[in-house]
C-alpha cells in the first residue's frame, strides 16, 4: 500500500468513525427532545426562555460526551489495548465506563453552570417564585410560620404550611427566615448518573466489538494474502528452480561426473530432488526450522559450485542455537539464488557469499552477502521477485514485526533479516 492508498483508507475510517459519534450522540439529542415535546412539554418547553436553556442543555452534553469518547478512544490506542487479555479489558472497560460516565455527568453541569446557561438553576429560580406565591397563598408570608416548633410545641397550622411549600418547590424558609433549597425529587443524580453509564458503557461497548470484528476481519485478509504469496512463491520459485538455463547446467555438470565420479553424480541428483521437492511442499508450510533451510541451500550451493567451480567461494558463519529457528521456508534459498544470479554470475572473477545467522538485540539476524553492488552492472536486481517476495512474507507472517533490508556495503552487497523471537 502506497502512501496516497494509506491516507485514503485512514481518511475514509476517520469520515466513517466521525459519522458514527455525531449520529450516535446526535440520535440521543433526538430522543430526549421526542419524550419531552410528547410527555413533559409542560416542564421543558414552557415559557421559551425555558425551552431555549433545554436546547442549550442537549447542545452541551452532546458536545461534552463527544469530546469525551473522543478522548477515551485516543487513550485506548495510545495504550493498545487489542493486545490486552480478556481479564485486562474487562476492568479497562468498567474503570471507562465509571471515570467517564461521571465525567461526562458532572462535566455538562459544571459547564452549565460557568456558562450561565443551567436548566438545573432555572428551575429552582422558577420554584423559588412558585415557594413566595405559595406563602401568599396561603397567607403566611411575612410570619413566622416556619418556626412551628417553638417551644417543643408544633403548630399544626404552621407545620402543613411549611410542608406544603416545601413538597411543592423544594424550597423551605430556615429558623433566620433566609430561603434554603432541598432536592424534592430525590435520587435524580442517581438515575441521570446511571443512565450516564449506560450510554458510556453502550459507546464503548459498540467500539470495542466493532474493532474485534474488524481485527478478526483483517486477520482472514491477511492470512488469503499469505496464502496467494505462498502459492505465488511456490509457482515462481519452481519455474526458477526448473527453468532450462538451471536444468541445463545442472544435468550437464552431473553428466560429466557421471564416469569421473559416480558417487558425487548420485549425490548432486539427489541433491537436486531435494530442492525440486522443498518447493513443492512450501504452499504447506507457513515457517521451517532454519536447519531444515540450511539443508535446502547446501543442496543448491553445491549444485551451483559445479557450475562455477572455484569462482564461487562459499562462507558459513551459523550459530549453532539458531538452528531450531522458525523462518519462512525457501527465504533463505531465494535470497542466495537472487546473490548468485544477479552478483556472482556477472563477476568474471566470481565472488563469495557468506550466510551468517546469530541472535541480536532479541532477535533473530539472518545475513546473506554477496560481491557485488546494487544498481550496478553487476548488482542485484532490487526490484527483482526474490526481494518483493521477501518484504511482503515477513510482513504478513510477523505483522510488521520483522525488518527486511539490502544495501551495498564495503563492496558487497547485503541482505538483512531480523526476526523477532
Amino acid at each position: 500500500m502506497d502512501n496516497s492508498d494509506y491516507f485514503h483508507a485512514m481518511f475514509k475510517t476517520s469520515r466513517r468513525y466521525w459519522l458514527c459519534q455525531f449520529a450516535g450522540w446526535g440520535g440521543w439529542a433526538l430522543i430526549n427532545l421526542f419524550f419531552a415535546y410528547q410527555f413533559a412539554s409542560d416542564y421543558y418547553l414552557s415559557p421559551e426562555s425555558k425551552r431555549n436553556l433545554f436546547f442549550v442543555a442537549l447542545l452541551i452534553d452532546f458536545v461534552v460526551c463527544v469530546g469525551l469518547t473522543h478522548m477515551l478512544r485516543l487513550v485506548l490506542k495510545r495504550i493498545q489495548w487489542m493486545k490486552f487479555s480478556f481479564t485486562r479489558v474487562s476492568n479497562m472497560f468498567l474503570i471507562s465506563t465509571v471515570t467517564v460516565g461521571l465525567l461526562a455527568y458532572y462535566g455538562s453541569k459544571l459547564i452549565s453552570e460557568v456558562s450561565g446557561w443551567s436548566f438545573d438553576d432555572y428551575n429552582r429560580k422558577e420554584r423559588k417564585e412558585k415557594a413566595i406565591e405559595m406563602e401568599k397563598e396561603l397567607q403566611v408570608n411575612g410570619t413566622g410560620y416556619y418556626n412551628y416548633e417553638m417551644d417543643n410545641r408544633v403548630d399544626s397550622i404552621k407545620y402543613s404550611a411549611f410542608s406544603k411549600i416545601k413538597k411543592s418547590t423544594g424550597w423551605f424558609r430556615d429558623k433566620k427566615s433566609e430561603w434554603k433549597y432541598e432536592e424534592p425529587r430525590k435520587g435524580m443524580d442517581f438515575w441521570g448518573i446511571l443512565i450516564t453509564f449506560i450510554l458510556i458503557a453502550l459507546w464503548l461497548l459498540i467500539y470495542l466489538v466493532w474493532h474485534y470484528i474488524n481485527k478478526n476481519r483483517n486477520d482472514q485478509l491477511d492470512k488469503l494474502r499469505l496464502e496467494a504469496t505462498v502459492k505465488s512463491l511456490e509457482l515462481k520459485t519452481i519455474k526458477s528452480h526448473i527453468n532450462p538455463h538451471f536444468i541445463f547446467n545442472a544435468h550437464n555438470s552431473i553428466r560429466a561426473l557421471v564416469d569421473e565420479n559416480p558417487e558425487r553424480a548420485r549425490q548432486a541428483i539427489t541433491q537436486l530432488s531435494n530442492i525440486l521437492r522443498s518447493s513443492m511442499q512450501v504452499e504447506k508450510m507457513e515457517t521451517v526450522p532454519l536447519q531444515q533451510e540450511l539443508d535446502i541451500v547446501n543442496d543448491y550451493l553445491a549444485l551451483e559450485h559445479m557450475r562455477f567451480e572455484e569462482r564461487l567461494q562459499i562462507d558459513m558463519k551459523i550459530n549453532e542455537d539458531t538452528l531450531t529457528q522458525p523462518i519462512p521456508p525457501m527465504m533463505l534459498q531465494t535470497l542466495v539464488e537472487n546473490a548468485i544470479k544477479h552478483g556472482i554470475s556477472k563477476q568474471l572473477s566470481g565472488g563469495i557469499i557468506t550466510i551468517i545467522s546469530h541472535f541480536k538485540n532479541g532477535s533473530h539476524e539472518i545475513i546473506v552477502q554477496n560481491t557485488g553492488s546494487l544498481n550496478g552492472s553487476n548488482g542485484t536486481n532490487k526490484e527483482g521477485f526474490g526481494i518483493i517476495s521477501t518484504q511482503q512474507r515477513l510482513n504478513l507472517l510477523f505483522q510488521g514485526k520483522a525488518n527486511f533490508k539490502i544495501y551495498d556495503v564495503e563492496g558487497m552487497v547485503e541482505s538483512r533479516i531480523t526476526i523477532p523471537m
